[in-house]
């Protein structure tokens, strides 16, 4: 059931266009990412939703109400929403305790209710032993846990996270990517957040929105999205991938010129013009010989770098028609930079994306 819907939701600043007509609806209970490059519009998105700014056009209703339109916005207190921001924002004065009953006390809640519900929350962002502590006194982790229990103390209908994991380190991010997650599946609030980082939204969504220029390039599961983009931007925003430009010939494949012809095993392509071919960087085959039989997909190049990564080597490799394509490869191929390569684009592996 949808529960947020935005409806050619637009936001202009004088001459640019920050928000494009966005339509989307979102299911009750969905986590859903607004994910894309800096300068696409998430942002602005959320700050929609949560009705701290206003429309040029469209509107946004949240549970069948309409809460913001050209006309006439509601007020962020009255939409029942809670935000948690890049800064934790978290009263230096107060406890743990206190920080997060802070919402429950502004709405007038009973002494018993206030302490049964924070200490509940407590509990469930395993935050319980460090309630009587001040926020100085904690670990970044564990303030980002504070917000998060601040924001759900008082049972939104909506929780709005704008890249509350900017702040971490790695480990930390990483703990919390599931941390969140975990959270959301045991208290299931209509949850938009709002990141750059693709790992956050794969981790985390049960929806992802990419965003570019305001508008949404594709909308779909963590599945969907790296395994079928629609589009080069997506192909290469999400996971990164090669792509490869060309005409289609025969059925299923593409000459991309310089004796370099792809069979593509799924995609979509154009009646005519150019297509596009995306595949992987850890999808290519590396060989320091193309053997014999070898069949169809294969190009050679120059490794310009090589750098060794722990889990896997990172290849730049320079192709005989002039593109330098990217390459992950197990660590026990170490082909040395300036030889020569085969790189394998197996069929099954290649993309055709209309342009």
């Amino acid at each position: 059931m949808t529960f947020v819907e935005l409806n050619k939701l637009t936001k202009r600043y004088g001459a640019m266009t920050a928000v494009n007509g966005v339509d989307l609806a979102i299911d009750k209970g969905t986590l859903v990412c607004l994910l894309g490059p800096s300068g696409c519009g998430k942002t602005t998105t959320l700050r929609l939703v949560a009705g701290f700014i206003k429309p040029s056009d469209g509107r946004i209703s949240v549970g069948g109400r309409v809460v913001s339109s050209a006309s006439a916005s509601e007020p962020p207190e009255a939409r029942n929403m809670s935000m948690i921001f890049q800064s934790y924002a978290l009263w230096p004065h107060m406890t743990v305790f206190d920080n997060v009953a802070y919402g429950l006390k502004l709405r007038r809640l009973g002494r018993a209710d206030i302490e049964t519900r924070t200490n509940r929350i407590l509990q469930a962002t395993k935050l319980a032993n460090l309630a009587s502590r001040y926020p100085s006194e904690l670990s970044g982790g564990q303030q980002q846990r504070v917000s998060l229990a601040r924001a759900l103390v008082v049972e939104p209908e909506t929780l709005l996270l704008d890249e509350p994991l900017s702040n971490l380190d790695a480990n930390l991010r990483e703990e919390m990517r599931f941390e969140i997650r975990r959270l959301h599946d045991e208290f299931r609030y209509t949850t938009v957040y709002v990141t750059h980082d693709q790992t956050e939204a794969m981790t985390a969504a049960n929806l992802i929105v990419v965003m570019k220029q305001g508008n949404i390039e594709q909308a779909g599961t963590p599945e969907d999205i790296y395994e079928r983009p629609r589009s080069e931007f997506v192909a290469q925003f999400i996971g990164g991938s090669n792509i490869f430009k060309g005409r289609r010939v025969g059925d299923n494949a593409v000459d991309c010129g310089e004796g370099l012809v792809l069979t593509c095993g799924s995609g979509d392509f154009p009646d005519q013009g150019e297509v596009a071919v995306s595949i992987r960087h850890h999808d290519m085959h590396l060989a320091s010989e193309r053997p014999s039989g070898g069949g169809s997909n294969w190009a050679s190049g120059k490794v310009i770098r090589q750098v060794y990564l722990g889990s896997h080597r990172d290849y730049l490799i320079s192709l005989s028609g002039g593109e330098t394509v990217r390459a992950v490869a197990p660590v026990n191929v170490a082909i040395p930079e300036s030889q020569q390569v085969w790189l394998h684009c197996p069929p099954d592996r290649c993309r055709a994306l209309a342009r």
